[in-house]
C-alpha cells in the first residue's frame, strides 16, 4: 500500500483515491457519512484486500470506485485520470477497465437469459470490431469457461439452473470478457460454502497472475484476504483503520478494531 504523499504514484499506481468522501441524504439533518475521507494508492499488479463488518463503507468505496457512486467530495484516479465527469464515451472506456463483480450471483444475471446468450451480449457490444460473428463471439465464451473452470456444457444453462459457486465464476468470466485492467470483487465468496470458496480464491489468484491484472477484494473476512492478498485496508465507519502488507497488519495489528477482527474470525487457509 502506497501513501498517496509518495512522488512515484504516476509511475507505480493504478488507482488513487483522493479524500474521497461520500455522504447519503445530504442536505438532511440526519444524513449518513458512508465513506469519511479515504486516502489510498494501489500499485498496479496487486491484490489489495478491504476488509471491515457490514456496513463500515467497504462496498460504497467499491462502487465509487466504478464509477456507479459520485463521490460528495474528494476524486478517485485511474491512471491518473479522474473518474468523476466522465463523458458518455469516456464512461464506457472507464468501465472496460474497471470492472465490478458482484456478490449477489442470482441478482447480477439476467435470469431470462442462458449463459451463453450473457457472455455473448457483452462481448457483442464491448467487442464487436474484434470478434465481429456469433461464432465467434461463442468461441471466446467458451475461452472464458476454460479460464474460471466451469464445462462449456453450462452455456445452455439459465442462472437459477446452476450453484451459486458457478453463477459467480459466470459473473467473474463476464468481468473478464472485456480485458479490464482493475477488478473490483465485491465478496465474492462470502456466500459460499468454505470448500467452494477455497477454489475460487485460488482461481481468483491464478487469473490475475496471468492477465496481469489489478484487483480490489472486498471482504468481512480477514482469513479470506490472507489467503489471496499481498496487502490489506481495514475500515470501519467509514474511515480507514489501518493498511500495510498482509504480513505487517496480521503479524502486528496497530488498531484495536483490527485485532478484533482478528480474533473472531476463523482461520481457512488450511
Amino acid at each position: 500500500m502506497q501513501d498517496p504523499a509518495t512522488n512515484n504514484i504516476e509511475k507505480e499506481s493504478i488507482l488513487e483515491v483522493q479524500s474521497a468522501c461520500v455522504h447519503f441524504n445530504e442536505g438532511k439533518s440526519k444524513g449518513k457519512l458512508a465513506v469519511d475521507n479515504v486516502s489510498l494508492c494501489v500499485a498496479e499488479g496487486k491484490i489489495v484486500g478491504i476488509v471491515g463488518t457490514s456496513g463500515c463503507g467497504k462496498t460504497t468505496l467499491a462502487r465509487a470506485i466504478a464509477g456507479l457512486q459520485r463521490l460528495s467530495s474528494g476524486d478517485i484516479l485511474f491512471k491518473g485520470n479522474s473518474n468523476q465527469r466522465l463523458s458518455r464515451k469516456q464512461q464506457l472506456e472507464y468501465s472496460r477497465s474497471v470492472q465490478l463483480v458482484f456478490q449477489d450471483t442470482l441478482g447480477a444475471l439476467n435470469p431470462r437469459m442462458t449463459i451463453a446468450a450473457t457472455l455473448e451480449e457483452v462481448l457483442k457490444v464491448h467487442r464487436k470490431s474484434e470478434l465481429p460473428t456469433f461464432k465467434q463471439r461463442i468461441e471466446e465464451a467458451k475461452r472464458l469457461l476454460d479460464k474460471v473452470e466451469l464445462p462449456y456444457s453450462i452455456l445452455n444453462h439459465y442462472p437459477h439452473e446452476i450453484s451459486g459457486g458457478q453463477r459467480q465464476r459466470i459473473g467473474i468470466a463476464r468481468a473478464l470478457a472485456v480485458k479490464p485492467k482493475l477488478l473490483l470483487a465485491d465478496e465474492p465468496v462470502s456466500a459460499l460454502d468454505v470448500s467452494v470458496q477455497a477454489q475460487i480464491i485460488k482461481m481468483l489468484s491464478r487469473i490475475i497472475q496471468e492477465e496481469n491484472m489489478t484487483m480490489l477484494f472486498i471482504a468481512h473476512d480477514l482469513a479470506v484476504v490472507r489467503c489471496l492478498c499481498d496487502e490489506v485496508v481495514v475500515m470501519n465507519a467509514g474511515k480507514i483503520e489501518e493498511m500495510g502488507t498482509c504480513d505487517e497488519v496480521f503479524a502486528s495489528p496497530k488498531s484495536e478494531f483490527t485485532k478484533s477482527l482478528l480474533a473472531a474470525i476463523p482461520d481457512i487457509s488450511n
